[in-house]
């Protein structure tokens, strides 16, 4: 089973550009009531699907090298990552259907 996990710009490139699974990657901020939205619906994905997908958050306030090096302008933005490199991203608060689709590019 999994859980979410944080990650800074110090582990960001251990923890998701070297990882050997696709890693979703929540780009998200404290001040951000969207964000919360996804949240609870990555943490049900991250039980349900914790085999075959990492899922991290990165504070963007507190993450900025991150967050400038993947053009990040809006909060929430969730893109996936497979072999080092983003897949896809979407920007906003979506359906739980549509994160496991965004996953399921990386897959």
């Amino acid at each position: 089973m999994g859980a979410t996990s944080v990650v800074t710009d110090a582990n960001f490139v251990s923890d998701v550009l070297q990882s050997d699974r696709p890693v979703l990657v929540d780009f998200w901020a404290e001040w951000c009531a969207p964000c919360r939205k996804v949240d609870m619906l990555l943490e049900e994905i991250a039980s349900e699907m914790g085999d075959a997908v990492r899922i991290v958050k990165l504070n963007i306030d507190e993450n900025p090298e991150t967050t400038r090096a993947y053009r990040v302008m809006s909060a929430p933005t969730l893109t996936v990552f497979k072999g080092g490199e983003p897949v896809q991203s979407i920007v906003g608060a979506r359906p739980k259907s549509d994160l496991v689709k965004l996953i399921e590019t990386a897959l």
